[in-house]
């Protein structure tokens, strides 16, 4: 019986992934240097406990030269906040938080992110009070893609992992959630489409595409619980 919808929050309610790596680029670009996709990629989902690399060490090595990491952390920071400011909720993730709350099924956050920034963007949008609970890195030691963070999120919601879905965009999150022994639809964002989410359960382009009734239906044909 499902019980549990649990949502990542960067790229999957908030499309805040691509904001991020256009200001992290722009910034590489103002001292001379190149931040590609590819090399960016490895870091989407990840927390700062799991980062593949240290981003300012790479800038670093590029500008050939030591760097104020804390006016650069500032500065861009400031300019990813302006882009963020008025980012939508993506497609289908209001409707689908509503219909799990109208029918008694619990709907969390599970977050490589910080509380402070999973609350306060879903506070301004309205939807804080929706979430059953929200589990972020700050609570845990390691970030996706250990399981940390959802197995936390299960404790929380005192539920066991063949009880909930997890909703991921990145492939940190899928094998977060797939090591914690959650059923994980793959939804991909703009720049996390082409990764291999073979080990996803399902992949959807978009949550628009899910009505509690379908997901319901999908949870059952898997025959999650066995």
């Amino acid at each position: 019986m499902l019980k549990a919808v649990i949502f990542d929050f960067d790229g999957l309610i908030i499309d805040t992934e691509l904001p991020e790596f256009e200001t992290w680029r722009e910034t590489f670009q103002a001292f001379g240097g190149t931040l590609n996709l590819e090399k960016w990629l490895p870091m989407v989902g990840s927390g700062t406990s799991t980062a593949p690399f240290d981003i300012y060490a790479y800038l670093e090595e590029q500008a050939g030269r030591t760097l104020d990491k804390e006016a650069i952390r500032a500065e861009r920071q400031q300019r990813y906040l302006e882009k963020i400011a008025t980012q939508p909720l993506l497609p289908g993730v209001e409707k689908l938080i509503y219909e799990a709350h109208q029918q008694g099924i619990a709907v969390a956050v599970a977050s490589s992110s910080t509380r402070s920034w999973v609350e306060g963007h879903l506070k301004e949008r309205g939807l804080l009070n929706y979430f059953h609970s929200i589990t972020t890195a700050d609570e845990v030691e390691f970030a996706k893609p250990r399981p940390d963070i959802y197995l936390k999120a299960l404790q929380k919601l005192n539920i066991q992992p063949h009880e909930a879905i997890a909703l991921e965009d990145s492939l940190h999150g899928m094998r977060a959630a797939k090591a914690a022994g959650i059923y994980c639809i793959v939804v991909p964002n703009t720049l996390t489409r082409h990764f291999d989410f073979s080990e996803a359960d399902r992949r959807i382009s978009s949550i628009a595409e899910l009505s509690l009734a379908n997901l319901l239906q999908d949870f059952a044909d898997a025959d999650v619980s066995r």
